[in-house]
């Protein structure tokens, strides 16, 4: 897969990739709501439509930000986990709700809040480390379990 960057900044590098509005909420959705499946994803509040749920899965795996495989019991149902690379997101992740929510709030009232944003706000680092701890723990936990 060839990749079209614009130009040689890194930021514009960076959006290049993941400025599309679906990438990091399929990043997010893995990280922060657990989803694994493709109909996981379609359940979802977002509501990406399949079409383009399919192709951004598509490059999120050409990219190693995530991995495909098969359910161990069920070979027809496809497994979406983060990488590594996809797991380096979780700070931007969470500096995004931190930044949406003191600036978008006022704009977006229903906006969700609660303890996990209060958590992040209060020690993002500490909450970034354990996102990714339990995040690796449930993946080995599924793999064991297959």
């Amino acid at each position: 897969m060839e990749l079209g960057f614009r130009c040689d900044c890194p930021i514009t590098s960076a959006l290049d990739i993941l400025g599309d509005k679906w990438m990091l909420v399929i990043v997010k959705q893995m990280l922060l709501d657990g989803k694994q499946t493709f109909k996981d994803f379609t359940e979802s509040e977002e509501a990406i439509a399949t079409n383009i749920l399919s192709s951004k899965l598509k490059l999120l795996e050409a990219l190693g930000i995530i991995t495909k495989s098969k359910l161990p019991n069920n070979k027809k149902v496809n497994l979406y986990q983060l990488t590594e690379r996809g797991l380096a997101l979780a700070p931007i992740i969470v500096e995004l709700a931190i930044w949406s929510e003191e600036n978008l709030r006022d704009l977006h009232k229903p906006m969700r809040s609660g303890e996990e944003l209060e958590q992040m706000k209060t020690d993002k680092e500490a909450f970034v480390l354990a996102l990714k701890k339990n995040y690796r723990e449930k993946v080995r936990r599924d793999r064991s379990k297959r």
